[in-house]
């Protein structure tokens, strides 16, 4: 079954996309020698700028525009733990939109329709799990150290929610789990850290189909 989602117009509407399945197997091949681990230095190295208070709403207001998906990436098979794709070659600037399957455990970046990144993904356990629903990105730290587990790492962290729940680097490999959060590989992190703004929404869905109209609270 399709994994990937695409999500429209607003907060409350979405509709299903072709994907992959994460599958339980260790990855298969190394990341693509173009998404060099160089990419993340260079990030860090970047100036930092102070990390917004996190707020219940966005700093930025995202617009609720119709949202067309007008390609999706040409992956082979299922996307393995480790394993990410990015190709924004040749892609217009547009809206970003992020979707985060849950039962696929992938997530999908979105640029003007366009699919240019895919990731499987760390994800929250039965006692911790990741919520699912619509959510503005309301802080951004490239450094960040978790407040709620002393000294934990979180690097490229985008923040979701009040309670924690954040966008964020990780070892993504079979076995391991966050707290909610949703954690995808470093590098990816960082490409995605560096092309988002606050305000831009993550789609956090569990794959079901559902027709332009419905509610997200009612899937």
């Amino acid at each position: 079954m399709d994994g990937r989602i695409f999500l429209a117009s607003g907060f409350v509407a979405l509709a299903a996309i072709i994907g992959v399945l994460v599958t339980a197997a260790a990855p298969s091949r190394p990341e693509p020698a173009s998404l060099a681990e160089a990419e993340v230095a260079a990030a860090k190295a970047a100036p930092r700028a102070p990390a917004p208070v996190p707020s219940a709403k966005p700093a930025i207001a995202a617009k609720d525009e119709p949202f067309v998906i007008k390609r999706i990436l040409p992956i082979d098979g299922p996307i393995k733990y480790g394993e990410w794709h990015w190709d924004d070659k040749n892609v217009p600037d547009g809206p970003i939109v992020i979707t985060v399957d849950l039962d696929a455990r992938v997530l999908s970046v979105f640029r003007n329709g366009y699919e240019i990144g895919a990731t499987a993904v760390l994800l929250g356990t039965g006692d911790k799990p990741t919520p699912l629903g619509v959510f503005p990105i309301t802080q951004k730290d490239i450094d960040h150290v978790s407040n709620i587990y002393t000294g934990a790492p979180m690097p490229y962290m985008q923040r979701l929610t009040d309670d924690g729940i954040t966008l964020h680097g990780s070892k993504v490999e079979k076995g391991y789990a966050s707290h909610g959060c949703i954690g995808m590989p470093d590098p990816f992190a960082a490409r995605l850290f560096s092309l988002t703004h606050l305000g831009d929404k993550v789609y956090i869905t569990r794959g079901k189909q559902v027709d332009l109209g419905d509610s997200l609270a009612g899937s």
